[in-house]
């Protein structure tokens, strides 16, 4: 019998059980009321949710259970969270035909009693209160004992036939009336799953938190401070105008996934931009629908900021500065700026789904300052936002590549915008379909993008003539300050990170990205992705983020010289389908100036890698630099001579590694080792594997932390460097990889793992305190 029909028949077994112990449940503690979490017990200083039960349940619980792809949907990210409980179902399905409902957190519903409705079911007892009834009606208590009961083997590795992985392993999620039949079937199964359990004092403290019935209180109030800004930005957002309106919705569209702080004050506190139905100086009525642009069905729309309750995640974390200067900057191009606003558009799909229609009556200059004040934010969208899990939405892209703006031109903004006026109906995006597009749907926008190509040739043919060929300026510098103008994105197999500046020395591709472009990739991919969409939906927009790709790979080959263009994009997309090939046989027939740059060498693009970078080197900093560390002498000229190696030995690392490095103060060094796996293009849907150059994988060490998702920790002393980088140097096999973690690495069944992961976690907040958030042990291997 195979391990997915011997499941099949537990599973079945377990549901044919299911309703006789519902009811001795029933008969024991009571029937269950979903509305006991919405008035919970007051909790005190003997035991405190904020100071005692939080802590843990973030260290070692949000770690996995956190955002849209925690297991079983268990979000324990906040109180709202844990008490809402788990559902079966798996929010990411690239198979599926039908549109899902939408399960967002704080969004979809507003009370357990709600969330029972669409099939979520308790993981904290809801029956009659009593110590015995709390434990007993808890699958949250019961996980965490049976973990105690059943610890596992220190720093073995977990045998397969009994514990996947996989993001899309086939998931328990047991129900209160299933527990008892789980902990029969799978003993080793309890919580955290596939890692050390909870010590004796940790779990006595949520042991003892869950037996008094889940006490909780709320934050305490904001400072006045905080509500002072609160206010002072929806006055500003909700102001009457029509000009005001029209802005306020643009911006909404697009800040809609960020953490809002005020930088001048103290604390921690962050906020979330949302629609409501009600004014400032009013509770939020939060208007709930799948996309920010669509129907509010409200008479009025008020844009509020509401207070944020969820544990920062890095897989989630985008914040956003909020300060006079940048009001001041968003009045200037929207409110003061010289233009009228006729009427407001709709929101029907085929407008609202377009921004080049939705918002023609906005300063395209404006648009696009606004957009590249934080592009690295702009670009987290898509990176960190509602298409950060899965194959399907990355493969799309590199493992390693830069992305620079096009200059924004003041004189030329007039230009732009009848341009744009003019191909809108060229640049419709898939989420005009809403959730549910055909499968087929993206061949019509592939006439479109070539339409519209052909369009951009001649305009850039007559803005760019013989007598004004581009160079560098013709890209954005930052305005000499802004680190936003040179990002680097990582692609880790199945999620992704961005970070300024031009991180290592010879990408793998670059894009070069203008206004139009940013725009469509953040309503293609951001604003207009829908994870709950049918596969029809997420196809059609992987499909058309393939041509964004291209387009804007093509803006960067027009820097280079014409007689090199070809070889570079052949190279890009060796072995790419006819179809590509079609689209991009001639890079003349996009752009056919020659560049006004002064090339000096026989490797133009090599040349030009090192220009860009030399370019951006004031913007760059040294935040990623070895350098940085604090680690000097021998140790750093190891790690600097291992960042770089490629070949075969590094197809054995995994995708995102943290390298720790104790020197003998003892002292502690935190590195990235990104694994950056190479294919002959990236252009396919399918056959990913059969596209793989292990031979051209490289490696790159950086100081500090990238990536949400570590795949695997090491830990070396200063004076073995030597030896683990010559180990590294000589891995030719599965077998020299699991030595190399039986010596330096740190298993997801060590006993060492959570002092670690505590370690680092700690050394991520005091690097980059903004940015910092818990991560994600989801993909943390077992090998």
């Amino acid at each position: 019998m195979n391990r997915l029909a011997g499941i099949l028949i537990v599973v079945s077994t377990l549901t044919g059980c299911a309703v006789y112990y519902g009811q001795r449940l029933d008969q024991l503690y009571g029937p269950a009321d979903p509305a006991r979490y919405d008035r919970p017990p007051r909790d005190d200083e003997r035991l405190s949710y904020w100071r005692d039960v939080k802590p843990i349940l973030d260290g070692r619980c949000v770690v996995c259970h956190g955002c849209n792809d925690a297991p079983c949907q268990l979000n324990l990210a906040s109180y709202a969270g844990v008490t809402r409980g788990s559902r079966k179902d798996n929010v990411y399905d690239a198979s599926r035909l039908k549109v899902a409902d939408p399960t967002r957190l704080l969004l979809d519903a507003q009370s357990n009693a709600e969330w029972r409705k669409t099939g979520f079911y308790p993981a904290l007892n809801e029956r009659a209160m009593s110590p015995e009834a709390n434990r007993e009606a808890s699958v949250l208590y019961r996980l965490l004992r049976l973990k105690q009961r059943h610890p596992g083997a220190d720093g073995a590795t977990l045998p397969g036939n009994r514990f996947d992985f996989s993001l899309d392993r086939a998931q328990q999620c047991p129900s209160i009336e299933q527990m008892d039949g789980h902990e029969r079937a799978f003993p080793e199964w309890g919580m955290p799953f596939g890692l050390p359990a909870l010590s004796a004092p940790e779990h006595d403290v949520l042991a003892r938190w869950i037996e008094a019935g889940a006490p909780y209180r709320d934050p305490p109030p904001l400072s006045g401070a905080h509500v002072e800004r609160v206010a002072a930005w929806e006055r500003f957002l909700n102001a009457d105008a029509l000009k005001v309106r029209l802005m306020s919705r643009y911006i909404y569209e697009h800040w809609f996934l960020a953490q809002f702080y005020f930088d001048d004050l103290p604390g921690d506190e962050s906020f979330q931009l949302v629609r409501s139905r009600t004014p400032p100086g009013q509770p939020v009525d939060v208007i709930a629908t799948r996309r920010p642009f669509d129907d509010p069905e409200a008479a009025r729309v008020y844009y509020r900021l509401r207070r944020n309750s969820e544990t920062p995640l890095a897989k989630t974390r985008m914040p956003y500065a909020l300060n006079a200067e940048r009001m001041a900057r968003l009045k200037s191009w929207f409110v003061d700026a010289p233009y009228e606003v006729a009427a407001f558009p709709s929101y029907s799909p085929e407008v609202a789904s377009n921004p080049f229609v939705a918002f023609r009556q906005l300063p395209v200059n404006a648009r696009y300052r606004f957009m590249l004040e934080e592009a690295q934010f702009t670009l987290m969208g898509f990176i960190k936002g509602p298409v950060c899990r899965g194959q399907l939405a990355l493969n799309v892209i590199n493992d390693h590549f830069w992305v620079l703006f096009a200059r924004p031109d003041d004189e030329a903004a007039e230009l732009d915008a009848e341009f744009l006026a003019r191909e809108a109906k060229n640049l419709r995006l898939p989420a005009e379909h809403e959730s549910a597009a055909r499968l087929l749907s993206w061949l019509q926008y592939d006439r479109l993008e070539s339409d519209y190509l052909s369009a951009k040739s001649a305009y850039l043919s007559r803005r760019f003539g013989a007598g004004n060929p581009p160079t560098l300026a013709v890209l954005w510098d930052g305005d000499g300050r802004n680190p936003n103008a040179a990002l680097t994105v990582f692609r880790h197999f199945d999620s992704a990170s961005v970070v300024q500046g031009l991180i290592g020395e010879r990408p793998q591709t670059v894009l070069v990205l203008g206004y139009p472009l940013l725009e469509r990739i953040h309503y293609l991919l951001v604003a207009g992705y829908d994870v709950y969409g049918n596969a029809g939906h997420q196809l059609a927009t992987r499909m058309y983020f393939d041509f964004m790709r291209m387009e804007g790979e093509m803006n960067f080959l027009g820097l280079l010289p014409r007689a090199a263009r070809q070889d570079v994009r052949d190279r890009w997309y060796r072995g790419a389908s006819s179809q590509h090939n079609e689209r991009l046989r001639n890079i003349d027939a996009f752009y056919s100036q020659e560049t006004g740059i002064a090339f000096r060498t026989v490797d133009p693009l090599a040349e030009l890698y090192a220009l860009l970078k030399s370019r951006m080197a004031q913007l760059s900093g040294e935040r990623y630099a070895l350098a940085g560390s604090g680690l000097g002498g021998a140790p750093l000229a190891t790690l600097a001579g291992l960042s770089g190696l490629r070949g075969r030995s590094v197809f054995h690392l995994p995708e995102a590694a943290f390298l720790t490095v104790r020197d003998p103060t003892g002292g502690s060094h935190h590195f990235t080792m990104l694994s950056n796996n190479a294919h002959s293009n990236v252009a396919e849907l399918v056959g990913e594997k059969g596209r793989r150059l292990p031979d051209e994988d490289d490696l790159l060490i950086v100081n500090g932390f990238i990536g949400a998702y570590p795949n695997a920790m090491f830990v070396v002393g200063a004076d073995q460097l030597t030896d683990f980088a010559e180990t590294v140097r000589r891995l030719a096999s599965e077998d020299d990889y699991r030595r190399l973690l039986s010596r330096y690495g740190v298993r997801r069944t060590d006993q060492r793992f959570w002092a670690l992961s505590d370690e680092l976690h700690l050394a991520y907040r005091r690097w980059a305190p903004r940015e910092a958030g818990l991560f994600d042990y989801n993909r943390f291997e077992n090998r």
